[in-house]
């Protein structure tokens, strides 16, 4: 099996080796699933960011009220098959309130996606810093920042994020807000992934060599470590965002999220329990986005951690020519028995 500091040397090289990038374009489009993944997610940011065009090419918008496509009778439910789809409403309406779902679901993507990334940017940043200072400081800076990481690991997360955002006012801008929540709260598996593999690679020779030369620690960890660490870390923030999509839903799921009437695939679910049963594609709708991007997120950050190990092709191109040696070689000494008197 590979060591970590065999992975961590074997990730730096790959990041830093002449060529890299198009060796990890290569490899991630030899993989059908990255290359589906990649386009599913190139829609769906896409689509977000023109968010305004499509909604108005459709004629609708996020917050005009159509009270004639819901039936009062029935408590509010949409008119009409599959949550009142029609020509002018193309995935339906939103019950209790007739809004257009087709521009919602574009507007609530836009936050979705905003927030995840705005939050796994942040814990990259103070993850890297933190694991960084831990790995190059002294004895002492090691062990305190140490003790912090293992603090903010074992926090928990939702019920701090719970208690944040409902004690800051709610003039301040909701999806900023939690960003920082997240972000400041999220970041210390990132920085014992990073503090692991910069204490890995400070022993290797390229290290030793500029510290040799008079290289200071921040010289180092800008010129030899960062590039080297560019493959772990680009790959856990592929994990990081799912996981920030879905914590970003469950917070607007739970009330104390995105506040209305700004629509985000959490709060649109938070409805949505109450209508299941009447309305079953307000449901549905939102909750296979939210799974379509996930999974898509998941499919391509693996596909980056192989397509940045070459180890791994290798594994399984001498997986396939052993195997075809093997049997060629055994068909021929075979042969050779045969003739042999």
């Amino acid at each position: 099996m590979t060591t970590a500091y065999e992975a961590a040397e074997v990730a730096g090289a790959a990041a830093t080796a002449p060529g890299a990038d198009r060796r990890l374009w290569r490899r991630l489009r030899a993989r059908p699933s990255a290359v589906v993944a990649a386009a599913v997610l190139a829609v769906l940011i896409l689509a977000s960011l023109a968010a305004p065009l499509l909604a108005a090419a459709s004629g609708q918008d996020p917050d005009t009220y159509h009270d004639g496509l819901i039936d009062s009778a029935s408590g509010g439910a949409p008119r009409g098959a599959f949550g009142g789809v029609s020509a002018e409403h193309w995935l339906g309406v939103e019950p209790g309130t007739g809004r257009d779902l087709f521009a919602r679901l574009l507007y609530g993507a836009r936050i979705s996606l905003l927030v995840a990334a705005g939050a796994t940017v942040v814990q990259i940043l103070i993850g890297v810093s933190v694991g960084l200072a831990a790995a190059l400081g002294g004895r002492w800076a090691d062990q305190v920042l140490s003790r912090v990481t293992d603090v903010m690991v074992a926090l928990p997360m939702l019920v701090l994020a719970i208690a944040l955002t409902t004690v800051v006012p709610d003039s301040f801008p909701r999806p900023l807000l939690l960003i920082l929540v997240m972000g400041l709260l999220g970041w210390g598996a990132t920085s014992r992934v990073v503090r692991a593999q910069a204490l890995t690679l400070r022993g290797l020779d390229f290290v030793a060599a500029a510290r040799l030369g008079g290289s200071g620690r921040l010289r180092v960890a800008r010129r030899e470590l960062l590039p080297s660490l560019a493959a772990p870390v680009i790959t856990y923030a592929a994990v990081l965002l799912p996981t920030n999509i879905v914590l970003e839903a469950s917070l607007s799921f739970l009330g104390i999220g995105v506040k209305p009437p700004t629509p985000s695939w959490g709060q649109m679910l938070s409805t949505a329990t109450t209508w299941f049963r009447a309305d079953p594609m307000y449901v549905l709708l939102p909750t296979g986005l939210l799974f379509v991007t996930v999974l898509a997120f998941t499919v391509l950050g693996d596909a980056v951690r192989t397509a940045l190990d070459p180890r791994e092709a290798s594994r399984l191109r001498v997986g396939r020519t052993g195997t075809g040696t093997g049997t060629g070689t055994g068909t021929r000494g075979t042969r050779k028995e045969k003739k042999t008197p």
